[in-house]
């Protein structure tokens, strides 16, 4: 399964819309139509009614993986991109609303640390893809494993 199709099919679903998702990826329509065909021929299985664009029940199955796995393929793209980088001065922090509270805001250094506030679900995803080196998410958010398991 080519992982561009898959993000393809992934926007078309969530915003419904083949245009819509052309206009977010930066294609064409015609490309949006075209990835997604190829996607279903691949897996000889429709995934998408066309008026109105819905998933069929292969395609909300699908979905229910498409997340995890992209979001796999991003940190395996952000964990490799580290070993091309140079050291970083500071080190970036996501966390949670709920895991700042006075003892963890106090346990950090005074500098040399960028703490960035995300919604609780965007934390695993910010360490994984490199957006933070760790994360702070009611515990630690594993910057290895991008399902947040520990």
């Amino acid at each position: 399964m080519d992982p561009h199709l898959l993000r393809t099919y992934v926007t078309v679903a969530r915003l419904a819309s083949f245009s819509e998702a052309a206009r977010e990826l930066g294609y064409t329509q015609s490309a949006v139509s075209q990835h997604i065909a190829a996607l279903e021929a691949d897996l000889a299985l429709p995934l998408l009614t066309r008026r109105p664009v819905a998933p069929t029940p292969a395609g909300e199955r699908l979905l229910e993986h498409a997340g995890a796995l992209l979001l796999r393929l991003d940190a395996a793209r952000a964990d490799l991109d580290r070993f091309a980088a140079a050291p970083r001065a500071t080190l970036s922090v996501a966390a949670s609303p709920l895991a700042l509270h006075a003892r963890t805001l106090a346990a950090l250094p005074a500098t040399g640390v960028t703490l960035r506030a995300l919604p609780r679900e965007a934390v695993p995803a910010a360490v994984a893809t490199g957006e933070a080196e760790d994360g702070l998410w009611l515990g630690v958010a594993a910057p290895r494993d991008a399902l947040g398991r520990a």
